[in-house]
């Protein structure tokens, strides 16, 4: 069975805060995710796939 992908937040403050509703994806795998929960930190996180920051695609995803 292959292993799970799954993406990590990491600290950073060079990136602003993730809205829901905000999607993402990995330039590596392909992998895409979309917010749909707001952490609440006061820091920003960037959001890492594969080893590399994922990109923020420009369309958002409307948020329920």
């Amino acid at each position: 069975m292959p292993a799970k992908k799954t993406a990590v937040a990491v600290k950073s403050s060079a990136r602003s805060r993730a809205s829901k509703g905000d999607c993402f994806y990995c330039d590596v795998c392909g992998l895409s995710l979309v917010v749909d929960e707001e952490c609440g930190c006061v820091e920003a996180h960037e959001i890492l796939c594969c080893g590399e920051p994922m990109k923020e695609k420009k369309a958002r995803v409307k948020a329920k």
